[in-house]
């Protein structure tokens, strides 16, 4: 029952806090985007698809066609900028200029150089936040959802046949995981990421693993569109599509407790289920 109950209390806490981050740094972008007079292009739905679906494939490509052993750094390269990313744009506008910099150049170098379970953790967080806030200001709400709904069939499709547990797998071969991990046991949150397998962790029985995976795009995809409802509707709306969210990654887990018995589970899709029902509610309830 615990190891059950493990990623469902840390799924909904992490999906909170990343609401938190984002909601609270889009006031900020929002009023920095006003002083400077900043005028921010609007993206449509279908560029968001065939952006996405492009750089699936083009990642899949690299990891199949190129040894892992040669994009081991580059990969890691990779992720430690985007960290240093989010860091920097949290940072930007929260504190003051000055800390911006050195954090992001700590947090980079941070994982690059000790990367830790507990770490990772909370980089991938501020990036997806900040990236929710950033990109979430380029789509209206109703593009944006289009997008959401179109990538959750491509989640359960590539979970159906497996593309997305061979593509994890390899991406954590190279230390790199675009996922939250969470351990069963507290000290393993001290742990380095090179420890995590996740064909090994599938191969197991779920009573048995010593830790449990969660996407960053089901974290990240409903920190954009609650960040797109709050530039167009304001606050309370973003917080009930946010809540919404909730109830997504909450059923995903049920449906993976109770019906998958613990066989991966797409999470996008109830996800991106329940936030058409909270955004609906929004645009004509509210």
């Amino acid at each position: 029952m615990k190891s059950r109950l493990n990623p469902f209390i840390w799924g909904g806490l992490t999906l909170v806090a990343g609401l938190a981050l984002t909601l609270n740094v889009a006031p900020r972008q929002q009023q920095y985007i006003d002083d400077h007079g900043i005028v921010t292009p609007s993206v449509s739905s279908g560029f968001g698809i065939a952006y996405f679906l492009g750089a699936v494939a083009v990642m899949a490509l690299v990891l199949f066609l190129i040894p892992l052993d040669k994009l081991k750094l580059v990969f890691k390269g990779l992720f430690a900028l985007m960290f240093a990313w989010g860091v920097f744009i949290m940072a930007f506008l929260t504190l003051p200029d000055a800390a911006a910099y050195p954090l992001a150049v700590i947090a980079g170098l941070g994982w690059l150089l000790w990367a830790r379970v507990w770490l990772h953790n909370l980089v991938l967080l501020i990036a997806l936040a900040s990236a929710g806030s950033v990109f979430g200001s380029l789509f209206s709400p109703w593009a944006f959802l289009i997008v959401m709904l179109v990538i959750a069939v491509y989640d359960f499709l590539a979970v159906r046949f497996g593309f997305m547990v061979w593509m994890v797998d390899r991406l954590s071969e190279t230390v790199t995981l675009p996922a939250f991990i969470y351990p069963r046991k507290i000290k393993d949150w001290l742990l380095g990421l090179k420890t995590v397998r996740v064909n090994e962790l599938a191969a197991k029985p779920a009573a048995e693993r010593e830790y449990s995976l969660l996407g960053g795009g089901d974290i990240g995809f409903p920190l954009m569109l609650a960040s797109s409802v709050y530039f167009v509707s304001g606050l309370s709306p973003a917080m009930l599509v946010g809540g919404f969210a909730l109830l997504g990654l909450m059923s995903a887990f049920l449906i993976q407790w109770l019906l998958l018995k613990g066989r991966p589970m797409p999470a996008l899709p109830p996800i991106a289920f329940f936030c058409l029902i909270g955004f609906l509610i929004v645009e004509y309830a509210m």
